[in-house]
């Protein structure tokens, strides 16, 4: 499939990415030198975040290229990409529709993560819209490839997924949507925390959900979603089965990921006390 990413300029693509991790930074999403973000600028070209550097204050000349497989193309002295740029890596592997990805550690989504609880409670209709639901990725030492073996499970029916024990991957066609989408998730993540010590939030039922999935195909957002997985399993939407459903309208899982599946759901009937 021929990807639609609408590459960016060198110059570009290094303010962007500035520019996102001085955003990140303000807003507490990310602490000292954590969180990465990269940006595709050519089938074999991606630009990306160095290791150990605060991601509030980067100049140009800190941002590093590697190609499709993360070797270093280019990379001033001093510089080295991101440990974890595997999993960036991961995303534009099997999401050619993929143009950039941001890694974070923003507070109330990954205390999401640090508890083992998705977000999957439909609370708001912004958060429905624009994330549905987002899953939690088993853990996985981080610089590693478990990782983003952990993580591509997911990444053919999500743009967003909390790591567990970890933080929060977030991806789209640009850099820009990437980050909006882990600003959409930590707000979310907020509120949904927020709502639990005033008693727990009042859910939208399978009517409204449907209702605002339908808003959403209309808008004709990109990227994937769970309005596009579960709605014809007639019972359960993304919402009710955890997200951890990935068939084609068919309700149907794939063979290999049926453990993960149980796994993830018997964990969310848990929190909820079901």
């Amino acid at each position: 499939m021929a990807s639609k990413v609408p590459y960016m300029t060198e110059k570009k693509a290094k303010k962007a990415i500035i520019d996102i991790g001085q955003r990140m930074y303000v807003r507490n999403f990310v602490a000292a030198n954590d969180g990465n973000i990269s940006i595709k600028t050519g089938e074999n070209e991606v630009w990306a975040t160095p290791t150990g550097v605060s991601k509030g204050f980067m100049t140009p000349d800190y941002i590093c290229k590697v190609d499709a497989q993360g070797n270093v193309i280019q990379a001033n002295k001093g510089f080295k990409p991101s440990s974890e740029i595997k999993m960036h890596m991961r995303v534009y592997a099997k999401r050619p529709d993929v143009g950039a990805v941001v890694h974070a550690h923003p507070t109330f989504a990954t205390s999401f993560a640090i508890a083992g609880i998705p977000l999957t409670q439909p609370i708001m209709p912004e958060a429905v819209i624009a994330l549905g639901c987002v899953p939690i990725a088993p853990y996985g030492c981080p610089s590693t490839m478990e990782i983003p073996d952990r993580l591509e499970p997911y990444l053919e029916y999500f743009d967003a997924v909390l790591l567990e024990s970890h933080g929060a991957l977030t991806w789209s066609t640009d850099l820009m949507a990437a980050y909006m989408k882990m600003e959409s998730l930590e707000f979310y993540a907020e509120l949904l925390y927020k709502a639990k010590q005033l008693g727990g939030p009042k859910e939208f039922d399978k009517q409204q959900i449907e209702q605002l999935y339908e808003i959403r195909r209309k808008m004709g957002l990109p990227g994937r979603h769970p309005a596009n997985l579960c709605l014809n399993k007639g019972k359960e939407n993304c919402h009710n089965c955890g997200g951890s459903c990935n068939g084609h309208g068919k309700g149907e899982c794939k063979d290999d990921n049926e453990k993960l599946v149980a796994e993830i759901t018997q964990r969310i009937l848990m929190q909820l006390g079901k």
